[in-house]
């Protein structure tokens, strides 16, 4: 193995291995959850920033477990290290103003997604179209046409500036999403399927067809290497990716499930129901860890924060809950 190049990852920390083996280009990821920092102030509000990470000791370790982090590569990798726990440092109390107001279509906006610079960003709409924007100017940059009904969900991909029509779903998908490193997306749809798709060139790899009822929802975790989908019928199931199977059925719902997620580090998911509730689960045993329960009508929207020890839930009931 010859390693390439080494990258950055802000969310989830980490540092991603660009290798060659048997003459074919590989990924993999070297995980920083851990890695931390915190913000202090003195009396006269100066800001000092406190590493609690000892980036030495912890590229050490790295080196231990990793062979493709050879000596010649500490230097390299402590900088990245540093960088990366700089960047977590970076003071987050920003006060927010009104920037500029965008007329972006003639009928609502379903979706926005921001391109990874946040230099321009995408909108879809009930018009059936999708808007390309600058985010400095404002200027409408494309316009994407050809859709037959409304956009429900955009996303950009990353690392390849191609397009292509994916076609398979024989009725309206309800999720799209890329993998981390942008090479497949996912899309579920209310034909109850959910379909693969290899990015590089727009063909399907597999339809996951197990669910009973419309797919409302389906997600990648941060390695790709699971995919998680969630159904009308009540059910969420995890599936490998490599083999397409479904490994785990998640069953305790009383309602249709709406939304679902992977925590970063990959070992639980939340999902949100149409029954009031959100429940936490463990991956590998797909056993319920807890119900949340305090909401009046039904949940739409859930997530976890990115060291996972925040959930958030939104719900019909006009109100977000923060859960700890």
């Amino acid at each position: 193995m010859k390693l390439k190049s080494l990258l950055l990852r802000y969310y989830p920390p980490g540092i991603l291995l660009e290798y060659e083996k048997s003459g074919e280009l590989r990924t993999k990821s070297i995980d920083l959850l851990e890695l931390s920092s915190r913000i202090i102030s003195d009396m006269q509000n100066v800001f000092c920033v406190i590493f609690s990470t000892d980036v030495g000791a912890l590229v050490e370790e790295i080196q231990k477990v990793e062979p493709l982090i050879t000596t010649s590569r500490t230097q390299q990798v402590t900088l990245l290290v540093q960088r990366l726990q700089e960047k977590l440092a970076q003071h987050s109390d920003h006060s927010f103003y009104l920037f500029k107001v965008l007329r972006a279509h003639i009928l609502p906006l379903t979706n926005v997604a921001l391109n990874k610079s946040g230099s321009c960003f995408i909108t879809g709409s009930y018009d059936r179209t999708c808007k390309v924007w600058d985010t400095t100017s404002g200027e409408e940059l494309h316009t994407l046409e050809g859709h037959g009904n409304v956009v429900y969900t955009i996303a950009f991909n990353n690392p390849y500036g191609k397009m292509y029509t994916l076609i398979g779903h024989s009725a309206e998908i309800s999720s799209a999403m890329f993998n981390w490193d942008s090479s497949l997306i996912l899309t579920g749809s209310v034909d109850k399927t959910c379909m693969l798709w290899d990015a590089t060139n727009g063909k399907c790899v597999t339809t996951l067809t197990d669910h009973d009822d419309e797919v409302l929802d389906s997600c990648f975790d941060y390695t790709g290497k699971l995919i998680a989908t969630a159904s009308a019928d009540g059910t969420a199931r995890i599936y490998c990716t490599a083999t397409r199977k479904c490994i785990i059925k998640l069953e305790g719902h009383e309602g249709e499930i709406s939304k679902i997620s992977f925590n970063p580090q990959g070992t639980r998911l939340l999902t949100g129901s149409s029954d009031k509730t959100a429940r936490i689960w463990d991956v590998q045993t797909g056993q319920c860890l807890q119900v949340l329960k305090g909401h009046t009508d039904e949940i739409f929207s859930c997530a976890f924060n990115y060291k996972g020890n925040l959930v958030i839930t939104g719900s019909k009931d006009n109100t977000c809950r923060i859960w700890r």
